[in-house]
């Protein structure tokens, strides 16, 4: 019996010596490391202007919308004066083309009347020149001299006419046209003044967390020079840098599970977002004359699946390779 042992002890001991021999020459598994990230906006005025107040520091939360600082510009405020007084000036202007003061349609009316009472007196003078010719009772100068002056005061009549027509009416269609072209005009500078004024109060884009407070009270800042750094510490994201020979079979959407070394060593599952390849600041060459290649190197986003407490950009994250995990 003890004969017939011993080849199945040797065969066992040299199955387990090919078992640990494999074991011991196996690769160890591929891990990747990533980095927490999550979206920066720099903040910064359209305009330029001087610090006046600062309502957050670093460290403090924001949510969109919400006043973080206050500038102020006195040439904004006198350029907003002057841009008020010119619509008022041009409202004025329009407003003078488009009417006519009683008191000069009452003057070209009186003027009308006395036009008419003369076109009246020298109508009789002629009639009467014209009945004393046929008599031949006056000589044809009267009757001339008549009818001169009755078609001088018809034409008087009819300037006078024209006159209050025009009192009436007021200005001509184009100069009213030109006048409320001046008002819109002017109407457009103010409104482009007052979104100047309104860009010396600085709010959050996003709700989110001050990383960064260059601004201090009493400072000068040029427009775009930023003022604040908004991380949105709410909404992180992984960001993994692969060799294309590391993508097989990784797609958009798919899972896999990665480890937070700062939270402990938890796990959490992530959804891959985005797969993109990085710059390539250099002239593609092959490495060898043997027809290996240069690889290149792409970036890799996910997003944590559920919401993760004390999760900040800048943490590590360690992940088996992606596309081995899924």
């Amino acid at each position: 019996m003890t004969g017939k042992l011993k080849p199945i002890l040797l065969v066992i001991a040299l199955a387990g010596l090919a078992v640990l021999f494999w074991l011991a020459t196996r690769p160890p598994p591929l891990t990747v490391q990533g980095e927490v990230s999550a979206d920066r906006v720099d903040i910064s005025a359209r305009v330029a202007g001087r610090v006046t107040k600062l309502h957050k520091s670093v460290g403090d939360s924001v949510e969109a919308g919400q006043v973080i600082a206050e500038l102020e510009s006195p040439q904004l405020e006198a350029a907003l004066i002057a841009a008020q007084a010119s619509l008022a000036v041009a409202k004025a202007d329009l407003a003078r083309v488009s009417s006519t003061r009683p008191e000069t349609i009452a003057a070209r009316r009186a003027e009308l009347a006395a036009a008419q009472a003369d076109v009246v007196l020298y109508q009789d003078s002629f009639d009467r020149q014209a009945q004393l010719q046929r008599g031949g009772n006056t000589p044809q100068a009267r009757v001339d001299e008549a009818t001169r002056n009755l078609e001088a005061a018809i034409r008087k009549r009819e300037a006078a006419e024209a006159a209050l027509q025009l009192a009436t009416a007021g200005a001509s269609p184009e100069e009213r046209a030109l006048a409320a072209a001046q008002v819109k005009q002017a109407e457009a500078a103010l409104a482009q003044r007052q979104a100047d004024i309104a860009e010396l109060t600085i709010r959050a884009p996003i709700k989110g967390q001050v990383t960064t407070r260059v601004a201090e009270t009493g400072e000068n800042f040029g427009a775009g020079a930023p003022l604040y750094a908004l991380t949105a510490v709410d909404a992180p994201w992984f960001t993994f840098n692969l060799r294309e020979d590391l993508l097989d079979g990784l797609r958009i959407d798919d899972r896999f599970e990665v480890t937070i070394p700062a939270l402990g060593q938890r796990r959490l599952t992530v959804r891959v977002t985005l797969i993109n390849v990085q710059g390539q600041y250099a002239t593609w060459r092959a490495t060898r004359a043997t027809g290996d290649f240069d690889l290149r190197t792409f970036e890799v986003r996910a997003a944590p699946v559920d919401a993760v407490e004390g999760l900040r950009p800048g943490m590590s994250v360690v992940a088996a390779r992606p596309n081995q995990a899924r």
